[in-house]
């Protein structure tokens, strides 16, 4: 039997209908009164602030928002896995960090080669992989290694990097020679809460360590004369203060900010998260001085001509320690506020799928103020007496995925070979004996610490010693504008799965490497890299060496001529 139902609209519903109606109606009439010429230039305007992408199968129409200083896209596309991330638009000559779809395909995955090349010929490259394998090179670079996690996709994330890198690598200047006009730098004058005071609380930030001691000598630290001349008591993560000091000198530095293309904001974050790491505050006073900062920064005429794109950041500790998680406690979320995503971002470690990060090497404790200062150190350690031929200096590490303790029984078990420096507790404080193991030393391991990074690859490295890296994230997809893309030039490089695995001894595998072999890679360690390691004091005359510090600012001055109206 059939049965028919009928559905009658309540009353409630006919007078939802008849006030649309009458609302409809009178918007009707309002458009009416509206001069067509005033509708054109609405539409003009509309369409001048929107960008309109067609890539493959997806649609992007990308409005500025000036509230977050930044591009945001809406997305449509034929495809069901598509999510946003974020990427590159060069379409107005200049980058621009923005939101897309990106369809998880197998075409989407690139060579290095095809990344290289869509850097130069389309306007739209994505720096971001797959969450996929951004997770699983996440949990690689925190030593929490899934068994679980897929070969392919690793490799297909490293490519991904490598891309990124090349794009970096293009903002290479070419020549030498300084040229200021055209290439002014605006240094901020920010509120003293934003860095000096910071400096002020060195004797508490953290109760069982004085920093003062740190931060004297324009945060070079004590002078150490038992290395020779231009060595200091550096800390580690001073880079803030110490880039400051030099960038106050540079001889592009101009006084009103019309002259300038580049602006540098000298917000000591890291100084920051340092003084909240073992306190059990809230995570609102965490991040309230980068709020703080967000909140002055976008009062500033300078900040919001170019949406932050000619602003620079220089940040002195990893650039996870500014992304902190939702469920984390550790760090602040600096780096994950939408404001912070067009800016330039130097860090000692970069975050690899965001191409506005750079990493630039960790301050070492040579701070030469001459050419002839560093002409003296090439001499010393080219002459020096390397009596070993292997050397680590580390402690173990209690994550399952760290190769250390592999490491060091297997150089304590060939001690004729190998000298281990046991760095726990505060054996490794003072500087001074592990530069002298390594200036000692034809190789230093180097495997990943609390992060992938390690300042003792470019202690290592200032000494003359060789590091043998275990991890691509330590150095060689780190630092673009400071180490040659051919890393074989100054490592050696042992996947650290195989030594995990006990597939490889280390030992065994350096001993093999010719004498020949390894005073080819010295040679141009001391001669060609060292230099662009080191950060100049603050009163520096280079004529002859660039140092890291003038490196990274003549490349962020070609990308902004390059890049930015």
């Amino acid at each position: 039997m059939a049965v028919a139902i009928s559905k009658k609209k309540s009353k409630k519903s006919y007078k939802k209908d008849e006030e649309r109606g009458i609302s409809d109606a009178g918007l009707f009439r309002l458009l009416n009164r509206i001069p067509a010429t005033f509708l054109l230039i609405v539409i003009v305007f509309i369409w001048s602030s929107s960008t309109t992408i067609i890539s493959g199968s997806i649609v992007h129409v990308c409005v500025t928002s000036r509230k977050l200083n930044s591009l945001y896209c809406l997305s449509a596309g034929s495809q069901p896995n598509a999510y946003d991330v974020p990427l590159i638009n060069n379409s107005s000559g200049f980058s621009v960090v923005q939101k897309r779809s990106l369809v998880l395909n197998n075409n989407t995955l690139k060579t290095p080669a095809e990344n290289t090349k869509s850097a130069v010929s389309n306007p739209i490259i994505t720096s971001t992989p797959p969450s996929v394998l951004r997770e699983s090179i996440d949990i690689q670079l925190h030593n929490q290694v899934s068994d679980k996690a897929n070969a392919d996709d690793k490799e297909n994330a490293k490519k991904d990097v490598e891309g990124q890198l090349a794009i970096l690598r293009s903002y290479i200047a070419k020549s030498k020679s300084l040229d200021c006009k055209g290439r002014g730098i605006y240094v901020y004058d920010l509120p003293p809460k934003f860095n000096k005071d910071l400096l002020s609380m060195c004797n508490e930030m953290i109760s069982w360590l004085d920093f003062c001691k740190y931060f004297t000598n324009g945060a070079m630290g004590e002078p150490m004369p038992e290395l020779g001349k231009g060595w200091y008591n550096t800390y580690q993560y001073s880079l803030e203060p110490v880039f400051h000091n030099r960038i106050l000198n540079h001889p592009c530095r101009v006084y009103s900010p019309e002259e300038a293309k580049l602006f540098f904001v000298p917000f000591y974050g890291g100084l920051d998260i340092l003084r909240w790491h073992f306190k059990k505050v809230p995570t609102e006073v965490k991040d309230s001085l980068s709020n703080e900062l967000v909140e002055w920064l976008d009062k500033q005429k300078t900040w919001r001509r170019n949406f932050g794109l000619d602003h620079v950041f220089v940040l002195g500790k990893i650039s996870w320690d500014f992304r902190r998680s939702e469920n984390a406690s550790w760090g602040s979320r600096l780096l994950e506020l939408d404001e912070l995503q067009n800016p330039m971002k130097l860090l000692i470690e970069r975050q690899p799928w965001h191409l506005n990060d750079v990493g630039v090497p960790h301050p070492t404790n040579f701070h030469p103020s001459s050419d002839q200062d560093i002409i003296s150190w090439q001499e010393k350690i080219m002459q020096v007496d390397r009596k070993y031929l292997i050397s680590f200096a580390g402690a173990p590490r209690k994550a399952p995925a760290s190769i250390r303790l592999v490491l060091i029984e297997q150089c304590t078990s060939a001690p004729e070979v190998c000298n281990f420096l046991d760095c726990g507790g505060q054996n490794c404080v003072d500087s001074a004996p592990v530069m002298k193991l390594f200036m000692e030393s034809e190789f230093c391991l180097q495997p990943p610490g609390d992060s992938a990074t390690r300042k003792s690859v470019f202690d290592s490295l200032i000494a003359g010693c060789i590091p043998v890296v275990f991890d691509p994230f330590t150095a060689h997809y780190q630092y673009p504008w400071h180490l040659p893309e051919d890393h074989r030039k100054y490592s050696v490089f042992i996947d650290k799965e195989e030594v995990k695995m006990s597939e490889v001894n280390v030992i065994e595998e350096l001993v093999k490497i010719p004498l020949l072999e390894r005073q080819q890679m010295r040679k141009y360690i001391v001669n060609e890299l060292m230099p662009r390691l080191v950060y100049a004091s603050a009163d520096a005359n280079l004529e002859q060496f660039d140092d890291a510090f003038t490196i990274s600012v003549n490349n962020l001055l070609e990308r902004a001529v390059r890049r930015l109206p």
